[in-house]
């Protein structure tokens, strides 16, 4: 047997245990298949008549590569593996393969189930042994088997021997309550290996309730298990399951794991960022800032020391190249940046500075500004506009002669208060003044409420001549701070935008009026989106 490391997803089912998470079934068929582009080896679906959501997942399943696999539990005592209809309704989605999750701490046995250890054993041994006769791949996820193993070792194994015995093609060992240290999985898997359970049938679960479920996967892959479970961006119950979109990156780019993974090819690597943003974007979740490898800062470098040093060879402070996983490596300005970031920064951006150009001038203005409240470090689009500008580089493509916002609270036509934004925005195109209006209904709609709303629509609404290249255009976050508090309080609006090519850009504006600064970030949106797309002023 070639010896591989396979890949278990189980978002659609662990994953969806996250608070406030609930997939659709149709978001959880986009998903099964963005898992099954990156190369991911099995695709636990949820648990068949649990929800109606698994159900309807299992009556229309996705074709996949990968082996789809539905989740349930080992029979009840009392009754037969073949009169158990829990069991049925697993063994009726029809999947290649099934997972049964049984106890394997006596503690839970006798306190959570009240039965005794042997009925618990013949339980294991009778489901997986029924699941094998009807043609399936038998899995079994050994429940709460580090606390078992250390409160009962030898029942702990006779459980898992039991689920071998009765022809389990994987035992996956599970870390359920997540309070098992990286160093005691590593030396467990080992010790449980020598005692008759295969490492080409051993898998690892983790949850990260210590911070250490990455951690803790890879060590018992160290110690030869050859199957990892875990969700996209660590989704999970409590603090999370292992993140897989780490161990993933991890087991595919370290020297030590790369040969274990020939199924994930370089072009899905690099969709990982994509993959793994597109899971917020369902969720309606801003990325993790930090997230290994996927993160927004995951190759933000800010200091100017550590930015000097990436010019001279990025490998002086990134483990692995950004373009790797689909990420991008950023420069960020702020008042901490020194003349290397800004060189650096105004390069990636493809803004040509002479040598004559004053980069300390450059920094004091940014500086100045951060102390009135703008923030560069996030704000890269609106950073490139600022050097622009001082460059004498920023195009004149349209000038925004005047716009207004009005708030209205009223009852709509059957009797209930909503609140309604108008604007109107006057731009000056070529010499043509154009005016545009937009309102925003605050009902039903959440695209539709607010006055930043009905602004932006205001100002992309006719745009002339540029109208079709921000056509794609669409904000994803919206964040409001205060920077100065009191009676001359501040406020700092940072805006997300996207477009159809995926890009993704921040902008900022600052004023202690919020619809002035908000504004001013709407704006240098558009600006930036046309500089980028190569549109001619």
């Amino acid at each position: 047997m070639t010896d591989r490391l396979y890949l278990y997803d189980t978002t659609l089912r662990d994953g969806q245990q996250t608070q406030g998470v609930q997939f659709s079934a149709s978001e959880k068929t986009e998903i099964a298949r963005m898992l099954d582009a990156l190369g991911v080896d099995y695709i636990e679906g949820g648990w068949p008549g649990a929800n109606p959501t698994d159900s309807d997942f299992f009556d229309n399943p996705p074709t996949t590569r990968a082996t789809l696999t539905a989740f349930g539990m080992t029979k009840r005592a009392g009754r037969s593996a073949a009169n158990d209809e829990v069991l049925a309704a697993v063994l009726n989605a029809g999947t290649q393969s099934i997972c049964l999750v049984g106890k394997t701490h006596d503690f839970h046995v006798s306190e959570a189930l009240g039965i005794t250890l042997d009925e618990n054993l013949e339980n294991i041994r009778a489901s997986l042994a029924h699941i094998v006769a009807e043609g399936r791949e038998a899995i079994f996820d050994a429940e709460h088997f580090f606390d078992g193993w250390k409160a009962n070792r030898d029942y702990a194994l006779s459980c898992l021997l039991a689920a071998r015995d009765a022809g389990a093609r994987w035992i996956v060992l599970c870390d359920t309550n997540g309070g098992t240290l990286p160093h005691e999985i590593g030396a467990i898997t080992s010790e449980v290996i020598a005692a008759g359970i295969p490492g080409e049938g051993l898998g690892i679960h983790t949850h990260d309730d210590t911070g250490t479920a990455v951690a803790g996967s890879i060590a018992a892959v160290r110690a030869g298990a050859r199957q990892v479970q875990g969700t996209l961006n660590g989704l999970g119950e409590r603090c999370g399951n292992a993140n897989l979109t780490t161990l993933i990156a991890t087991f595919a780019l370290k020297p030590e794991f790369s040969h274990l993974l020939p199924q994930i090819s370089g072009d899905a690597l690099k969709s990982l960022l994509k993959t793994s943003r597109r899971l917020d974007e369902i969720l309606n979740r801003m990325p993790a800032a930090g997230a290994p490898y996927v993160g927004p800062s995951a190759f933000a470098h800010k200091a100017g020391l550590h930015a000097s040093a990436i010019v001279k060879n990025p490998s002086t402070y990134e483990h692995v190249l950004p373009d790797s996983v689909g990420n991008a490596r950023i420069i960020p300005m702020s008042n901490q940046a020194g003349q290397s970031n800004l060189r650096a920064r105004l390069k990636d951006a493809g803004i040509e500075t002479p040598d004559t150009t004053d980069l300390a001038a450059i920094l004091s203005e940014i500086k100045a500004r951060e102390d009135r409240g703008y923030a560069y470090d996030v704000a890269q689009a609106s950073f490139e506009l600022l050097a622009r500008r001082y460059l004498n580089q920023l195009p004149s493509f349209f000038q925004v002669e005047r716009y207004r916002v009005i708030v209205e609270r009223r009852r709509n036509a059957v009797g209930q208060q909503i609140s309604v934004s108008e604007a109107v925005v006057v731009v000056n195109l070529g010499g043509q003044r154009v005016m545009s209006v937009s309102e925003s209904h605050g009902e039903d709609d959440a695209d539709d409420r607010g006055p930043v709303n009905a602004l932006w629509r205001a100002l992309a609404k006719d745009l002339g001549q540029y109208q079709a290249t921000i056509d794609d255009m669409h904000l994803v976050d919206f964040r409001v701070r205060i920077t100065h508090g009191g009676t001359d309080a501040v406020t700092r609006v940072t805006i997300d935008s996207e477009d159809g090519q995926g890009r993704r850009w921040s902008t900022v504006g600052v004023s202690p009026n919020i619809v002035d600064a908000s504004f001013e970030a709407l704006h240098d949106a558009i600006i930036w989106k046309l500089i980028r797309d190569g549109v001619a002023a």
